[in-house]
């Protein structure tokens, strides 16, 4: 099935969840994972929408070695429709394994110079596409400009991906710290990536978790962790997903147990299925 064909298509009555993804700083493998996890997913039976929300520096395309003929700065400035934006990737979201990406245009401008509607209308079309998905991932670009809080705030959850340096945990506290000001009933969850050892991962968790945890009085919960592995610069560099080109490494394997955890907190199939139609008299 073609992308553009299922989103012609509204299934269900209630939107799947949107998961946004944001590192507070840049370099963190912020892209890399969303990517993954969209694949991850994907190849857990699951429908999903793969949206590239950092439109200055947008970088799924390059990562995947795709090449779209429409992106959401056409969507945005009303050349195209969100239906003619859509690049398949591995056969598309019709196919076991495939996804589909909604992707940025790297220079197009920087999502900070939006205007506050045409932010408002990029939220509004990556939310409605939990209509059509069983799952929509929000790949923010970094930092804590107003925009990309307005587009983080309205996902259903918040992964925050941090690694053991000092800038990426002050940074990662600084985006929690601002979307709970915004919207103080989010609780974002939170993936260390590129870890060295448990010892280091738990380490990273716990300094940010603590910081949270005296200053915003909430402890946020650990998604999972990525170990580093030097085939996921292999991956990037032949422009292709991890379990694509090696299912088998450490770091692979640790991100299908993080689609799964994601899955076991949110799931689709844990949404109340529809009212059965009443019979016509």
């Amino acid at each position: 099935m073609k992308g553009k064909n299922l989103l012609r298509v509204v299934s269900r009555v209630e939107q799947s969840p949107v998961v946004a993804v944001a590192s507070g700083k840049g370099g963190v493998g912020k892209t890399w994972f969303s990517i993954t996890l969209a694949h991850a997913l994907a190849l857990q039976s699951e429908r999903v929408a793969l949206v590239d929300g950092d439109l200055g520096c947008a970088n799924i395309d390059v990562q995947l070695g795709i090449h779209p003929k429409l992106d959401l700065a056409a969507v945005i400035s009303g050349h195209a429709s969100l239906a003619e934006s859509v690049t398949p990737v591995f056969g598309g979201a019709g196919e076991k394994g495939g996804f589909d990406v909604f992707a940025g245009r790297s220079g197009s401008g920087s999502l900070a110079d939006l205007s506050a509607n045409a932010t408002g209308e990029l939220a509004v079309a990556a939310v409605s596409l939990g209509l059509i998905y069983d799952r929509v991932i929000f790949d923010l670009a970094a930092g804590v400009h107003a925009n990309l809080m307005r587009l983080a705030a309205a996902a259903d959850k918040q992964i925050v991906v941090v690694n053991d340096e000092p800038t990426s945990l002050t940074d990662a506290y600084a985006f929690i710290k601002v979307l709970r000001q915004r919207a103080p009933d989010l609780e974002p969850l939170i993936l260390v990536n590129a870890a060295e050892s448990p010892d280091e991962s738990n380490h990273t968790y716990r300094a940010l978790s603590e910081a949270c945890h005296r200053f915003l009085d909430f402890r946020p919960q650990l998604l999972g962790v990525v170990p580093r592995d030097l085939r996921v610069r292999d991956a990037i560099r032949a422009q292709t997903s991890l379990l694509q080109r090696s299912p088998q490494s450490y770091a692979a394997l640790a991100m299908m147990k993080v689609a799964a955890e994601l899955r076991s907190r949110m799931a689709p199939s844990n949404r109340p299925a529809p009212a059965p139609a009443r019979a016509a008299r």
